[in-house]
């Protein structure tokens, strides 16, 4: 099973940093949807909800409905959590089965401590209101540093939660939690909300026997994974799971994995891309990335997700990311095992990327430093 799996990412890692880039590309273009936000870095929806809703670092959650933000937020949680830096609110997932239950989940950074948070909540009666009173924690993990929180929650195709949390911070991972399977830093968690209390372990994750490992890891290895992804079709049986992973020194990198195969190992801190990061490293049985660029081109990548809107029919299937301090808006797509198209598309100035985001229709947001919500829409 290790060799087919290997062969599998093998075919995936194709292409080098910069290979066959295709600049210049036109036919996106990107309207602005809200301007004068604060910091926000996160845009979802619940399903078949035509609200959007905006999460603001410094603890708000607004929405946007007919094109308007409402003047009352969703949700305020500022005076509960730690703002700064990495820090802060960071992502909002909503149960797949909202419109019967109400619930949805939070990931921030505890006031006190800088600790993660993940919570469950539930909406009033009032459904553009939350109810604040209806905080339950659901998990809770120690910050060492106060960077490289990872961050994002969501749910998957398999209706799990996924967790992403990165190494702790500082800088190289100096407690060695990336290759650390006993600890849930530097790792993607998976666990089943709608069992036990507060979660369940999922049967079939893959350390749920291995006494020496945390149940709640899916895959490990990672820095700091600024964004998740699923794609459900594109045709691969049970879909793809997208890892955007911000680098050290030098790479950058996004590795595309089978979304039903857990218990990889995506290398941090035995290396840095494709690239050995500590003097000696054996990559044998390390997930190796499908894209990476060096710090050339960028510094800090955003990742994004995969275009299965219906008003741009030509981006179907095409992941969407960015980077923190080039400010480009690129895509990748994969077929027959490869990662065959990289673009980078020319839609004007979209600032500082913080984040992507998706509507319940499919169609695709960003948020960016300066504040603002933009749409991806058909361009020239």
């Amino acid at each position: 099973m290790t060799q087919i799996i290997l062969v599998f990412f093998a075919l995936f890692a194709l292409l080098a940093p910069g290979a066959s880039l295709a600049k210049g590309r036109t036919g996106l273009a990107v309207e602005v949807v809200a301007r004068g936000l604060t910091a926000p870095l996160y845009v979802t929806a619940p399903p078949n909800d035509a609200r959007l809703f905006v999460v603001e670092q410094t603890g708000q959650v607004l929405i946007i409905e007919d094109g308007r933000v409402r003047e009352r937020p969703f949700l305020n949680l500022s005076a509960r959590l730690r703002f700064g830096g990495e820090r802060g609110l960071l992502s909002l997932a909503f149960h797949p089965d909202y419109a019967r239950n109400g619930y949805f989940f939070i990931n921030y950074s505890e006031q006190m401590s800088g600790a993660t948070r993940v919570e469950r909540y539930s909406v009033s009666k009032d459904d553009n209101r939350a109810d604040p009173a209806s905080a339950r924690l659901i998990l809770r993990v120690a910050q060492p540093y106060s960077n490289h929180n990872g961050g994002h929650i969501l749910f998957g195709p398999d209706n799990m939660l996924y967790i992403a949390m990165g190494d702790g911070g500082s800088g190289g991972d100096p407690k060695g939690n990336g290759q650390n399977r006993a600890t849930l830093l530097g790792a993607l968690l998976r666990i089943d909300v709608n069992r036990g209390d507060p979660y369940a372990i999922p049967p079939d994750n893959p350390f749920i026997e291995d006494a020496e490992a945390r149940p709640e890891i899916w895959a490990w290895g990672l820095r700091n994974p600024w964004r998740i992804a699923f794609d459900t079709g594109g045709g691969t049986e049970g879909g793809l799971l997208y890892v955007a992973d911000v680098g050290q020194d030098e790479r950058e990198e996004v590795t595309i994995v089978p979304a039903s195969t857990g218990g990889l190992n995506h290398g941090w801190n035995l290396m840095e891309g494709n690239h050995c990061f500590l003097r000696d490293c054996d990559s044998a049985d390390l997930v190796a990335p499908s894209y990476e660029y060096d710090h050339d081109e960028g510094c800090s990548i955003t990742g994004g997700l995969v275009y299965r809107g219906a008003i741009i029919p030509a981006l179907a299937g095409h992941y969407l990311f960015s980077d923190y301090c080039a400010g480009f808006l690129r895509s990748l797509s994969s077929a027959s095992g490869g990662v065959v198209v990289d673009h980078q598309w020319e839609v004007g100035e979209i600032g500082r990327v913080t984040s992507f985001g998706q509507d319940a229709a499919g169609e695709l947001y960003i948020t960016n430093s300066g504040g603002e919500i933009l749409k991806l829409v058909p361009g020239p």
